[in-house]
């Protein structure tokens, strides 16, 4: 009978730990309806991290799954989101991947600022494409699992568009700024050369920080039976399973952190200040409404992006991943990836022509 129930508790999803005490109480508690309604409707997936240790105390796996049946989401409410999240994914691969391809094909759109756009719009695809299919598959499976190499891999990738796209943005309004503010000297400042080595350069930079943030973060110890209260493998996440001092882990996240977003930041706010200082000395109110439209679309991506990525990596670490983190986390890494293709087409006519011109 107790190694009956202790099968069927670890079947249920139960820790080895939770099965022995619910075993040791005399078997599984039973829920009433209106507890079962309650904990179905309480849908905050998390994710379990399982570590197998070998002589090397390597870790083998992670898998993904609930904690326990009390936390399960109800799988109404679990096709709702695949269907929501789905359709998000779509429109970022449709959009991202149209941009591209406008930007390719028209010649009107070969210039600096374009050029960096379809950079972005990469990363974009980058970002999303790491992130939303595995969170599309748990939501349609029972057994949601991931292997440690997957969830490694998805730290890179996520880290590497992530960063390199905090760098891109900060060029962008550079080159704003040339644009704007020395217009009679643009085309000599952003030549094709300077613009090649500016889009090298940011992604040089993204691979930097995320071989430093994936290393400090990864070659921790993750022991025992592990809880990721999120939903994929992101660094602050992973950090509050380690079963080590992740102090200096911290430290190199938030010194990476001043260097991808405070400091490109502080380049962007900078342009601003002297393109807004140009706009207002200019003396032709349609000059201003172009440039208002130019940099518009660029300064709403960089409100948008820096705002929620700043809210998520530069403040003090807490004990536990609330629902304003996980909130937060899924709007900086997946609504701004669809978000940008609308924004940047939404408020250039440029663009808005180079889709008649294709469609038509």
């Amino acid at each position: 009978m107790w190694r009956r129930n202790k099968r069927q508790a670890r079947a249920q999803g139960w820790g080895i730990e939770e099965a022995q005490l619910a075993v040791a109480a005399g078997g599984l508690p039973r829920l009433t309806m209106a507890e079962k309604l309650y904990h179905s409707l309480n849908y905050g997936a998390e994710t379990r991290a399982q570590s197998f240790f070998g002589r090397n105390n390597s870790i083998y796996a992670i898998s993904t799954s609930l904690r326990n049946e009390l936390k399960k989401m109800d799988p109404k409410i679990q096709i709702l989101l695949f269907c929501v999240f789905l359709i998000i994914y779509l429109l970022s691969i449709f959009g991202n991947l149209l941009i591209i391809i406008l930007i390719q094909t028209d010649s009107r759109l070969h210039t600096p600022m374009y050029f960096f756009l379809k950079n972005l719009s990469f990363a974009d695809l980058c970002f999303s494409t790491s992130i939303v299919p595995q969170m599309l598959v748990h939501f349609l499976v029972r057994k949601k699992t991931i292997s440690f190499s997957g969830c490694s891999i998805q730290i890179i990738v996520f880290l590497l568009a992530g960063c390199t796209e905090c760098v891109l943005l900060a060029v962008m309004s550079y080159d704003r700024y040339a644009a704007v503010c020395k217009p009679l000297h643009y085309s000599t400042i952003m030549t094709q050369s300077v613009c090649i080595q500016l889009a090298i350069v940011s992604w040089i930079t993204g691979a930097f920080v995320c071989s430093v943030d994936s290393a400090f973060t990864l070659c921790l110890p993750y022991q025992g039976d592990n809880v990721i209260n999120h939903y994929f493998c992101e660094p602050p996440a992973l950090l509050k399973l380690a079963s080590a001092d992740t102090y200096n882990a911290e430290m190199a996240l938030f010194s990476m952190g001043v260097v991808i977003l405070l400091a490109p930041v502080s380049l962007i706010l900078v342009s601003y200040w002297h393109i807004i200082s140009t706009v207002i000395r200019m003396q032709s109110g349609e000059g201003r409404l172009k440039v208002f439209s130019t940099c518009g679309s660029h300064l709403t991506v960089v409100v948008l992006y820096y705002g929620s990525g700043i809210f998520a990596y530069m403040r003090p670490n807490s004990k536990t991943m609330n629902e304003k983190d996980k909130v937060i986390s899924v709007f900086y890494s997946v609504m701004t990836s669809m978000l940008n293709p609308i924004i940047y087409s939404l408020r250039n006519k440029d663009v808005k022509g180079a889709l008649r011109k294709l469609t038509g």
